[in-house]
């Protein structure tokens, strides 16, 4: 079996795994992965703060926290301009760090994502010979009256994309720190 065919065997086990939704008619639903040059424990370290969205995800501006940080507490995300929002309230449904899985519902803002939900987890892979992470994020949502199924997922998975690459980026650039980190200590 090619690296390539293990990469896409484990996709698709932790995609069947955590990523599926019940779906209605009117709503999309869409499942999309990134490979990160940097070990698991970074990128977790990153996606697990449900209290500071910005430091990795680049439309984010703001987040205020209504209450402590568990299950069911409530952010106020207020969005960078040039998207169609300037804010959402979102909800904490899933944070377990042994698996590495964070649930988040969309409550209310002034935006069109109705019925939002996603997942994202994080797993551990090896790339290029080194500790690498595999994310995985997927979503469903309602589908805007006026809006095709199509343009909807094309949209969210738009965002989706920008922020898995921003994490990506940041990850990678605290891997190399650590690293260079760790040859200055000797």
């Amino acid at each position: 079996m090619s690296t390539a065919d293990t990469f896409a065997a484990m996709e698709s086990q932790y995609i069947r795994s955590h990523h599926s939704h019940q779906l209605r008619d009117d709503q999309c639903s869409s499942v999309l992965v990134k490979h990160i040059k940097a070990p698991v424990h970074l990128v977790w370290s990153l996606v697990r703060r449900f209290d500071q969205p910005q430091k990795y995800k680049p439309f984010v501006s703001r987040c205020v926290m209504k209450g402590d940080l568990g299950i069911g507490s409530v952010r106020e995300v207020n969005v960078k301009s040039g998207l169609p929002a300037t804010t959402s309230t979102e909800r904490l449904e899933l944070l377990n760090d042994e698996e590495h899985i964070l649930g988040i519902r969309i409550v209310g803002g002034d935006h069109r994502l109705r019925n939002y939900s996603s997942i994202i987890t994080v797993h551990p892979e090896v790339i290029d010979g080194r500790p690498g992470t595999l994310v995985v994020e997927s979503f469903v949502v309602d589908i805007p009256d006026g809006n095709t199924k199509d343009e909807t997922c094309y949209f969210v998975e738009a965002l989706i994309r920008c922020n898995l690459k921003s994490l990506a980026d940041v990850s990678e650039r605290m891997a190399v720190q650590d690293q260079t980190e760790s040859i200055a200590r000797y």
